[in-house]
């Protein structure tokens, strides 16, 4: 005899009162840089006539896309810190775990796609404009969004149609899909090994394409006669890979590996850090560092 899920209960961050109150200190101070960071990026490029060039396109929509990943997981989990509220309805788990994913995978692209403009504007900037006209810009963007959307909702809609009528306790701040297909009581076999070739061809794949371009901007810029153009210029792309590797190896280690390795307290720690870390960093390594948002600031 089972009995079916409504809820599902997420064991959160903290075991005691007192770090529960510390956690959300240090998450709630997060998410205000993250909410100020992005939204000042977004202003900044959409107002000012000398940031209407494809970077800042790019970084604009990244901002966009960041403060709405951070959105889908952020707010509930400051909220079960502040009230002791550890439940979540089946419903709104199945919600936050298509938004979670779908929003971190179109990260990772939009992330390639930057350091891709990055190289070419670098690289090639006699042909810059040719290439990245706003036509072409568009279709990169909309290019990740179709490719994120094939690659992703099919698994979460079949995780979504598992019947789940055991144990519902997860140890995470929010609804991992790995940790669903363990709770389920149906064999999830299939779904496991789908999302483990996807993530395959989504993480390698888009840290192929970034490491080679930061590879050829390096390589470029060590072709630059100046010293200090050069110390500039590797000040900045330092700063952009420092980012890629915690994000790209926190995401790694996290989900390429076997769904019943998941449910340990270190695997909340790793989000943690590609999840909130990073995002908290990015708009002021991508942008607000930036002499030309400095001058528009």
């Amino acid at each position: 005899n089972h009995t079916t899920v409504v809820e599902f209960v997420l064991l959160g961050l903290a075991n005691s009162r007192r770090w529960e109150i510390t956690l959300f200190l240090f998450l709630g101070i997060a998410y205000l840089l993250i909410l100020l960071g992005n939204i000042s990026v977004i202003s900044i490029t959409l107002t000012n006539n000398f940031l209407q060039t494809p970077m800042y396109y790019f970084l604009r929509n990244f901002a966009l896309l960041e403060i709405t990943f951070t959105s889908t997981f952020l707010p509930s989990t400051l909220y079960s810190l502040l009230t002791e509220r550890k439940t979540i309805s089946l419903p709104g788990c199945f919600l936050q775990m298509l938004l979670f994913y779908c929003l971190g995978t179109c990260t990772l692209f939009y992330m390639a796609v930057m350091s891709l403009d990055r190289y070419v504007a670098i690289c090639h900037p006699l042909h810059y404009p040719a290439i990245m006209n706003s036509r072409f810009c568009l279709q990169l963007i909309l290019g990740c969004w179709a490719v994120t959307f094939l690659l992703m909702f099919p698994p979460t809609i079949m995780t979504v149609q598992l019947p789940f009528c055991g144990p519902n306790v997860m140890n995470h701040f929010y609804c991992d899909a790995s940790l669903l297909l363990q709770l389920s009581c149906t064999d999830t076999g299939f779904i496991e090994e789908l999302m483990f070739i996807i993530l395959i061809i989504i993480l390698p794949g888009t840290l192929i394409v970034t490491a080679v371009s930061y590879g050829c901007i390096i390589v470029t810029i060590l072709h630059i006669p100046s010293s200090a153009g050069r110390r500039k210029a590797f000040s900045t792309c330092s700063a952009h890979l420092v980012v890629v590797m915690v994000f790209y190896s926190t995401c790694i280690y996290r989900y390429i590996r076997p769904a019943q390795r998941g449910g340990k307290d270190s695997d909340k720690v790793l989000s943690l850090f590609f999840s909130v870390l990073t995002q908290t960093l990015n708009p002021y390594i991508y942008s607000l560092r930036n002499k030309q948002v400095k001058q528009a600031l």
